[in-house]
C-alpha cells in the first residue's frame, strides 16, 4: 500500500507533537515532585523526601533538565541525611555514593557531590576507596583546574598529617638553646622504618601541593598545604645533616605562607563584605515593610 508523502509528514509532525507534550508533562510532573519532596525534606519526613525525588527523577532519569538534575541531588542528599540519622544503616550511605555518583555523571563538575562521596567513603573508613576517589578527581582533564587542585589539596593534606605524626613528637622535636634562643631542632626517629614513612609522605605531599598551586594559584588552602610540606622536608633534611637543603626548604616555606596569607585575608574581607551586603539588603528590606 502505497503511503503518500503529505500522510509521512502528518505522522512524523503527529509523533513530534505527543513527544514534545510528553517531555512538557514530564517535566511539569517533575517539578511538582521536587517542590513536594523539598517541602518534606524541610519538614525532616526524609523516608517521604526519598520517595517524592525518586518520582521525580524518573519524569527525567537522565538529567536534561534542571528539575530533574535538581532531584537527582536532593534524592542523593536525602538518602545520605537517612544514613547522618542512623548510622546503623550502611546500605544507606552505599545508595547515597551511588546516587551521588549519578548526579556526577549528569553533571561532573558538580564538587558537592565530589565533596560527599569523599566523606562518605571516609566515614566508613573505606580509604582506600576514598583516596582512589580523590586521585581520580584530581588527575581528571575534563573538569576545570581549580576543582582538580582542590582534589590534590585534599591529598596533600593527607600526606602532611602523615609526616607530621612522625615528625612532630618528643623523640623527634628536641628544645636546643643556640645563640642564646630557644629553638627546635629534629632529629631522625629511632625506627628506620618510621623515617622512611615520614621521607614519603614529605616527598610525595610536597609533590601533590605543587600541582595544587600550579592548577590554582588562588587557593589560599593549597597554599597552606604547600607552605607545611616545605617545612616537612625541611625536617627531613635537617634530621640527614643536610643544612643547605634544609636552609632551602624554609625559605620557600616562608614565600609560601606569605602567599597564603595574602589569599586568605582577601578572602575573608570578600566574605565579610558580602555579608555585609546581604544585612545591608535585610535592614533595607524591614525598613521598607515599615513605610
Amino acid at each position: 500500500m502505497r503511503v503518500s508523502r503529505l500522510g509521512i509528514f502528518i505522522i512524523i509532525l503527529t509523533t513530534v507533537i505527543i513527544g514534545t507534550n510528553c517531555s512538557y508533562y514530564n517535566q511539569i510532573l517533575a517539578r511538582k515532585y521536587l517542590v513536594d519532596g523539598a517541602n518534606a525534606y524541610k519538614g525532616r519526613k526524609f523516608e517521604e523526601a526519598e520517595s517524592l525525588f525518586r518520582e521525580a527523577v524518573s519524569r527525567d532519569p537522565e538529567g536534561k533538565t534542571t528539575e530533574g538534575r535538581a532531584a537527582q541531588l536532593f534524592l542523593a542528599r536525602t538518602i545520605h541525611s537517612r544514613f547522618i540519622g542512623n548510622r546503623i544503616e550502611k546500605d544507606k550511605a552505599d545508595e547515597a555514593i551511588k546516587e551521588y555518583q549519578r548526579a556526577l555523571e549528569i553533571d561532573p563538575k558538580d564538587q558537592s557531590s565530589f565533596k560527599a562521596v569523599a566523606n562518605l567513603y571516609e566515614n566508613l573508613g573505606r580509604d582506600d576507596e576514598a583516596l582512589q576517589w580523590k586521585t581520580a578527581r584530581a588527575n581528571n582533564e575534563q573538569i576545570p583546574p581549580e576543582q582538580r587542585s582542590e582534589a590534590l589539596t585534599s591529598l596533600a593534606a593527607k600526606k602532611n598529617n602523615c609526616a607530621n605524626e612522625i615528625s612532630d613528637t618528643e623523640a623527634t622535636k628536641k628544645t636546643v638553646t643556640k645563640d642564646g634562643k630557644q629553638i627546635f631542632e629534629f632529629v631522625k626517629p629511632a625506627d628506620e622504618a618510621e623515617f622512611q614513612k615520614l621521607k614519603q609522605c614529605s616527598a610525595e605531599g610536597l609533590d601533590l601541593a605543587r600541582k595544587a598551586v600550579e592548577l590554582d594559584q588562588n587557593s589560599d588552602s593549597s597554599w597552606s598545604y604547600l607552605a607545611s610540606l616545605l617545612i616537612q622536608n625541611m625536617r627531613v633534611a635537617e634530621m640527614e645533616g643536610n643544612k643547605d637543603a634544609a636552609v632551602k626548604f624554609k625559605s620557600e616555606s616562608d614565600d609560601a605562607k606569605e602567599r597564603f596569607t595574602m589569599l586568605a585575608e582577601a578572602r575573608r574581607k570578600k566574605e565579610q563584605e558580602e555579608v555585609d551586603r546581604k544585612k545591608a539588603e535585610t535592614e533595607a528590606a524591614a525598613a521598607n515593610k515599615k513605610k
